[in-house]
């Protein structure tokens, strides 16, 4: 055989074996968890570490800004092949990047995992970009949280991101179409309304005529709620000795007979009148109709793990416990029934909660 017949045949072999890494690649891209399948992983390992006491990592392995965006996923997903425990599980976050579950791994050794995936890229293919995420984080307690940086000790240098926000869940778009179309129409047929209680809250409460609070929504992003003011002016500051005759347990504050309402913010609040300036809230996309009700930023961040879980979704006007009962029930009872309708929202149990929501209204029920 002649030399350039071996110089042919070892260009061959070398093609050949090139392909069969490209197909092995290719069936590990297939075989990774598909974006659906790996945000149901991502919930039941959340889950479980509420209900454990437990922790864990998340390693995101983003090709988006890489021209070759295809063929750098696939060395990325040989190369993690070799770096993987058993217990870690990969899938995709998105078209453009891979994740990578560390159960029981602190963020330490997920940024050991990133470092040595970078170690193996060759010199003539752009490096994924990194992102380590730790799952449970103060994410409602600091102001690095809320732009989705947990809290980290001084001696780490590397980023660890808040994992939480990651679990929030994107608003349907027939939900958005009926919060838009309801409450621009309820705007403006209550306009003569808002105008009448406006004037009234001025002659009779000095002040002004609504009350703004910061409450923690959707992805634990604060807002201000807007409700017609149905208390005196100091209210906020005459809370804190009225602790003790709170009536709710768990972290929320609700006194029947509050000393701090004005004589025309009890029927405001009988009626729920008061919330109706809400509907700029949903209007604006900082609430829907029907969701979890927002609590005080102070109230969201002194909730359980698992309580949390409500802030996967956007807050609501009214919800299950609006019509089930509101201060007869215990707090924990309330933070269940938010979740079940997190878990099970549709537009039919929707339109029945805004039904159910008229003669709870009417009747008073619970409040």
């Amino acid at each position: 055989m002649s030399f350039q017949k071996l110089i042919a045949l070892f260009n061959k072999l070398v093609a050949g074996a090139g392909r069969l890494s490209e197909l092995s690649a290719e069936a590990e891209w297939d075989r990774l968890h598909s974006i659906e399948a790996f945000r149901a992983l991502l919930e039941r390992m959340r889950a479980r570490a509420d209900r454990t006491g437990g922790e864990f990592s998340l390693v995101e392995f983003s090709t988006r800004h890489v021209q070759t965006d295809d063929a750098s996923l696939m060395y990325l997903v040989r190369t993690l092949k070799g770096h993987l425990r058993l217990s870690d599980e990969a899938g995709r976050l998105d078209r453009h990047s891979l994740g990578v579950v560390l159960p029981s791994a602190s963020a330490e050794d997920a940024w050991n995992l990133a470092d040595r995936v970078g170690l193996h890229y060759p010199l003539d293919l752009p490096l994924p970009e990194c992102k380590v995420y730790r799952y449970p984080t103060d994410w409602l307690s600091n102001k690095s949280a809320q732009a989705g940086e947990a809290k980290r000790p001084a001696s780490e240098k590397k980023p660890v991101h808040a994992m939480e926000p990651l679990f929030a869940r994107r608003t349907p778009t027939w939900k958005r179409c009926l919060d838009v179309t309801a409450a621009a129409a309820g705007l403006i047929a209550l306009t003569p309304l808002f105008a009448l209680v406006a004037l009234s809250i001025k002659i009779t409460a000095p002040g002004p005529v609504f009350f703004r609070q910061w409450r923690t929504g959707r992805g634990g992003r604060k807002f201000q709620l807007i409700k017609f003011r149905s208390m005196v002016v100091d209210a906020e500051s005459q809370k804190q000795a009225l602790m003790d005759r709170n009536e709710q347990d768990g972290p929320a504050f609700k006194i029947k007979h509050d000393p701090r309402i004005t004589p025309l913010g009890r029927f405001l609040r009988a009626t729920s009148i008061d919330e109706l300036p809400q509907l700029w809230n949903v209007l604006v996309g900082d609430m829907s109709l029907v969701g979890p009700r927002p609590l005080p930023c102070h109230e969201a961040a002194a909730c359980s793990r698992w309580q949390r879980r409500r802030l996967d979704v956007v807050p609501g006007l009214t919800c299950t416990w609006q019509v089930a009962g509101r201060s007869s029930v215990s707090f924990a009872e309330w933070m269940r029934m938010d979740l079940r309708y997190v878990h099970s929202r549709s537009l039919q149990k929707d339109l029945k909660l805004l039904l159910r929501t008229v003669p709870a209204v009417v009747f008073g029920t619970g409040s």
